[in-house]
């Protein structure tokens, strides 16, 4: 019987669900994008692991503004911090495991300016 497999770019085994680390490799070793085209080609391959990853758009907020029209696409800071982050936060994600439904559901909301987000999370302990 087989314990684990990838599937989809997903890592399915009996703990649950986890990035592909092959994929997640090949990011985390690409050099900040110059253009346009390559910080969307980074979001968008980064985002198929946005669930992984919490706060993902309040922390892809300095990249995602680059994309915006009208605005100068000039390298700071931020957007060299937030590409970095969101490798690091990548390499180091969580397992999303298969809830327990005897148990009752909580769900966390957050919202700002230009995010929104949501948790439906299960106690199993003291923590979620």
């Amino acid at each position: 019987m087989v314990k684990d497999g990838i599937f989809l770019g997903h890592n399915i085994s009996e703990n649950g669900l986890e990035v592909d680390r092959a994929k997640v490799d090949v990011i985390s070793k690409l050099p900040h994008s110059t253009t346009v085209k390559g910080v969307m080609s980074f979001l968008g391959h980064a985002g198929f692991y946005r669930r992984f990853i919490q706060d993902f758009s309040k922390i892809a907020r300095p990249m995602t503004h680059l994309l915006e029209k009208e605005t100068p696409f000039v390298f700071s800071k931020d957007y060299i911090d937030a590409f970095e982050t969101l490798k690091k936060k990548l390499t180091k994600a969580s397992i999303l495991v298969v809830p327990d439904w005897n148990l009752p559901f909580k769900l966390m909301c957050d919202v700002s300016n230009f995010a929104i987000g949501a948790v439906l999370g299960k106690r199993k302990t003291k923590h979620f």
